[in-house]
């Protein structure tokens, strides 16, 4: 059996503990290791990188861009930070967008999606692909997340017992509509502009909902129907995005925003209103998995030519 070197650079964060927790038994994967001491050592943490067949980058946005240029090339990467999603050079790791994945498996540096960008992204994407519908569209999205999405910081002041009462509340957040998810968001999607976006963090550990309107006057000719099969067709085959047929939600009409956690899988619902003039596309999964760690593993996957699905749940 082939055995590939991979380091995790910043193993201790929310991100890059996952992602350890899930390659560790891998008998496939020897993990390399730093010592403590050395774990903010620039120079110690790039050798080590460069001792690697693949690294995981699990770092704050400035210390990715610090330490990749001391990266080998011949080092593939794979980078959690928003950084490099939009960056050239950058493959954008979203393998179920029409040839990603040949991208990624070939590339040597592939940014992980964020978390609710994957959201916004499986939704819109496809239909501006295919010229369902156009990229100047005015699109909307609110994205519900779980409190781990804003990792340790935000975790320890979710779980403490002198926490404000405000926290027992969904809250709204980048109300300055400069979210930092916003560039892939647009990029990615082939927008001309970015969507207005409101993101929320609620009081449970983990699970995202992302919703994105329409508005069918806007789009003449187009019909909920036609969005379904677009969306239908696009994922077809996909093991890892399952899309639901139209108007099929929870039996009780709810969609309860942490029903993914625990899961590196994306479920798509779509549903419209009784007279077909409106349309609501809905993305749900983990936060933690398919909106980070689990698709950092799935895209490491295919980097190395291993079973695409290999480790995750």
């Amino acid at each position: 059996m082939t055995k590939y070197r991979v380091f995790i650079d910043g193993s201790a964060g929310t991100t890059g503990l996952r992602i350890h927790e899930r390659l560790q038994e891998r008998p496939e994967i020897e993990l390399l290791a730093i010592g403590e001491e050395d774990r903010k050592d620039l120079q110690k943490r790039a050798a080590m990188i460069n001792q690697a067949d693949l690294a995981f980058l699990c770092l704050p946005d400035a210390a990715a861009k610090e330490i990749v240029p001391l990266i080998d090339p011949a080092v593939r990467v794979l980078d959690t930070s928003t950084a490099h999603r939009v960056a050239p050079g950058w493959v954008y790791g979203f393998p179920e967008l029409h040839g990603r994945r040949a991208l990624i498996r070939e590339s040597a540096r592939v940014a992980v999606p964020g978390c609710h960008a994957s959201g916004f992204i499986s939704l819109v994407a496809p239909l501006v692909e295919t010229g369902v519908v156009p990229g100047d569209y005015p699109f909307t999205c609110h994205s519900l997340t779980g409190y781990s999405g804003g990792g340790k910081k935000m975790i320890a002041q979710y779980e403490s017992c002198a926490r404000p009462a405000e926290y027992d509340s969904p809250r709204a957040y980048g109300l300055s509509l400069h979210h930092k998810h916003l560039p892939e968001m647009k990029t990615i999607s082939g927008l001309t502009t970015p969507p207005i976006f409101v993101p929320i963090v609620a009081d449970y550990y983990c699970g995202m909902q992302v919703t994105v309107p329409l508005r069918m006057e806007l789009l003449p000719g187009l019909t909920p129907d036609k969005v379904a099969e677009t969306l239908h067709a696009y994922y077809e085959g996909e093991s890892q995005v399952t899309v639901h047929p139209l108007q099929e939600t929870a039996p009780d009409g709810f969609l309860a925003g942490n029903a993914g956690r625990g899961s590196d899988r994306m479920d798509i619902f779509l549903t419209a209103s009784p007279d077909g003039s409106q349309m609501l596309l809905i993305s749900q999964f983990d936060n933690l998995g398919k909106g980070s760690s689990g698709a950092a593993v799935q895209c490491m996957n295919i980097m190395l030519g291993l079973p695409e699905t290999a480790g995750l749940e």
